[in-house]
């Protein structure tokens, strides 16, 4: 796929996905959207890419969905016309119908999905989808001069993009409903206290220090264990009993424990050298990987 709105750069073991809008302030659309799920897609399939960083082209990350359509932005019936749309003849809505979710919620479920860590560098401003798509990525690191805003009570619409379950599990409830019913911008300090973000660089230092985690993850991990690692704390996260989590872990732990990377993480540990994981995610994940989608599990 040829990607007009982001750019993909791989590097060694880490991919960098930028959002490539620089003269719109990479503000979002439906074609951001497509381009984004396209480049998991990629990054997923690549055995080479062990973690990805997300950031912004120029002065901001991403300043929310793009406006350009006035007061339809938020209109998906005028946006893509009554024909095909969730509306039925008699005027009711169908709200089972794909044209119903939102845009936003796409990216950050196929992000949730990933297999590889997520890693956000937050350059500059983040509002909107802009921010609530940085959730589902597993570490946020911002910019001195990166603001954040949950704006939608201030636009008269509602939270998006799986945000009303992803940020209350990562700041704590009161700090999300102070945020969103506000709907105020603030600052990178204030994102740091409320643990929005794992850290705060000045604006020259933030890629690299992406960078070192994104290769310090690369370089002593098994590629597969953090696959893993990742979904199962991210979908433990809401479950109802720790017996899930303990059948989980059970399974994970029994499976991974007889394949080649329990082996080398041992042996690479005990001759004090640097690790070579054999495994790779798209060949060698646990024969019950997905197990959300297991009748027999669930």
């Amino acid at each position: 796929m040829t990607f007009t709105q982001i750019a993909l750069e791989i590097d060694g073991p880490v991919a960098t996905i930028t959002l490539d809008r620089e003269a719109k302030m990479n503000a979002f659309t439906g074609t951001m959207m497509e381009e984004m799920i396209a480049a998991f897609d990629v990054t997923d399939a690549d055995d080479s890419v062990r973690a990805v960083i997300v950031t912004g082209r120029g002065r901001a990350f991403c300043a929310g969905a793009d406006l350009s359509a006035g007061a339809a932005t938020f209109d998906y019936e005028k946006l893509a016309g009554p024909k095909s749309g969730p509306v039925r003849e008699d005027g009711s809505v169908d709200y089972s119908h794909e044209a119903v979710r939102d845009g936003g919620g796409r990216v950050t479920l196929r992000i949730f999905k990933s297999l590889k860590p997520v890693i956000a560098a937050v350059n500059g401003a983040a509002v909107g989808i802009g921010v609530t798509m940085q959730l589902a990525m597993d570490v946020r690191m911002a910019s001195e001069s990166a603001r954040f805003g949950f704006v939608f009570a201030r636009r008269g619409i509602v939270p998006e993009a799986g945000s009303s379950w992803f940020l209350s599990k990562l700041v704590g409830l009161p700090q999300a409903l102070e945020w969103c019913m506000s709907g105020r911008v603030f600052g990178a300090e204030e994102a740091l206290k409320g643990g929005l973000v794992r850290s705060v660089h000045a604006a020259d230092d933030l890629l690299p220090a992406a960078r070192a985690l994104a290769i310090e993850i690369a370089e002593n991990t098994s590629p597969v264990s953090v696959a893993m690692t990742r979904q199962m704390l991210w979908r433990m996260a809401g479950a109802a009993s720790p017996w899930d989590a303990h059948k989980l872990d059970s399974r994970a732990i029994y499976a991974r424990g007889r394949a080649g990377d329990a082996k080398e993480g041992v042996v690479s540990f005990l001759e004090k050298r640097p690790p070579v994981y054999p495994d790779k995610v798209s060949s060698d994940m646990p024969d019950f990987y997905p197990w959300w989608e297991d009748e027999v599990y669930s």
